[in-house]
Parts: structure tokens; C-alpha cells; sequence
């Protein structure tokens, strides 16, 4: 059950966060590689929510399913692209920074496959989607989900 509906109790904090995902949208980012960012934070955050919604985006966008499935395993999977991997690994480096605190080779492979905005436009987008992901897991957002299977 969802703790607390953050766009009616504060407002202006839900705007602020929408206000950043709005940039990133109209960023000029690819909005099929996005989703894949989306996906594969939440992914690593456990945010159902997020995830169930960028699944069903990206589909809509003509995503696969194969490869959204394989996300998890995008080092070893070969459906993804040079670019998308570099993207792909700035993503969890960011999402993970308490961890290695981005590595020089994190950033140099992001910089062959991408320019300098595309690069912070990548970041606003990590950071956007971390936000979203704590604010989804913290107050318990339901999931919006097509079928709902009861435990057995």
C-alpha cells in the first residue's frame, strides 16, 4: 500500500523532479537508449514501479522484449550496441557511485560514444531516474501491472 502520494502532499518537490525529467526528454537522447537507462537504474534500485513503467513505454516504443530482458546481463548479452553499453555502464556507475565513484575507464568509454552534453544529458538522466526510484520505493508506489497473478 502507497505511503504517500508525493505529487498531492508536496507539490512543488513533485515538480521539481518532473522538471529535471522533462530536460532529459527533450534532450535530444535517444528516447529507446533512455528507457534502457531507466530500466537497467531500476533494475539495480529493486523499483518495480519504475520498472513496470519503462518496460511498458519502451515497448510502445518498439523495444524487444529480448532485450529488455536482457538488461541485466547487457556485458555479456550481444543485442546491444557500443553506444548503449557505454551508456549503459555510465548509468550503473552513477547509480552505483558509493561504490567505485565513476572509474576513469567508465568515463573514457562513455566519451568515445558520446559528446560532452550528450554526456551530462546522460547524468541528468541517471539522476533523474535514481530520484524517481527513491521516491517510488520509499513511499511503496504501486506498480501499474497488466495482470495481477496472486501468490500461491
Amino acid at each position: 500500500m502507497q505511503r504517500i502520494d508525493t505529487s498531492k502532499v508536496s507539490p512543488a518537490a513533485y515538480k521539481a523532479v518532473a522538471a529535471l525529467e522533462a530536460y532529459v526528454e527533450q534532450s535530444g537522447l535517444d528516447a529507446k537508449l533512455l528507457h534502457l537507462i531507466k530500466i537497467r537504474a531500476s533494475q539495480i534500485n529493486g523499483c518495480a514501479y519504475c520498472i513496470a513503467m519503462h518496460t511498458r513505454d519502451a515497448r510502445k516504443l518498439g523495444e524487444s522484449d529480448e532485450r529488455m530482458h536482457l538488461l541485466d546481463a547487457w556485458r555479456e548479452a550481444p543485442v546491444f550496441s557500443e553506444r548503449e553499453r557505454a551508456a549503459l555502464a555510465w548509468t550503473e556507475a552513477l547509480t552505483l557511485i558509493a561504490r567505485d565513484h565513476v572509474p576513469d575507464a567508465v568515463f573514457d568509454q562513455v566519451r568515445k560514444h558520446f559528446s560532452e552534453k550528450e554526456i551530462v544529458d546522460l547524468t541528468a538522466a541517471a539522476c533523474a531516474i535514481n530520484t524517481w526510484n527513491r521516491i517510488a520505493i520509499s513511499f511503496r508506489a504501486t506498480p501499474q501491472v497488466e495482470s495481477k497473478r496472486a501468490a500461491a
